[in-house]
């Protein structure tokens, strides 16, 4: 992981730019999660922390082809414990 990229406080998805933020309430962007994982305040899907892994397997593969699906998910299963939705 590069420690110097920001990244969504629930999915662990880099966010390379405002306009991948969720929002809050009142329409301010979110500073700490992905429009994917967060809208209008509030999480768009409630789901564990293992379910989340599993919906996300498939776009780390996409954006890293030369990983496993087994890779894949012990990688997400060290990182994401270390994210605010999960501790």
């Amino acid at each position: 992981m590069d420690y110097d990229t920001k990244y969504c406080q629930s999915c662990g998805m880099p966010i390379e730019g405002k306009e991948i933020l969720g929002t809050n309430k009142d329409g301010s962007k979110n500073k700490d999660y992905c429009m994917y994982c967060y809208e209008n305040g509030g999480f768009k899907a409630d789901m564990t922390m293992d379910e989340m892994i599993k919906d996300c397997i498939p776009h780390m593969i996409k954006a890293n082809p030369k990983i496993s699906k087994e890779e894949a998910r012990e990688s997400m299963r060290k990182f994401f414990p270390t994210l605010k939705r999960w501790q």
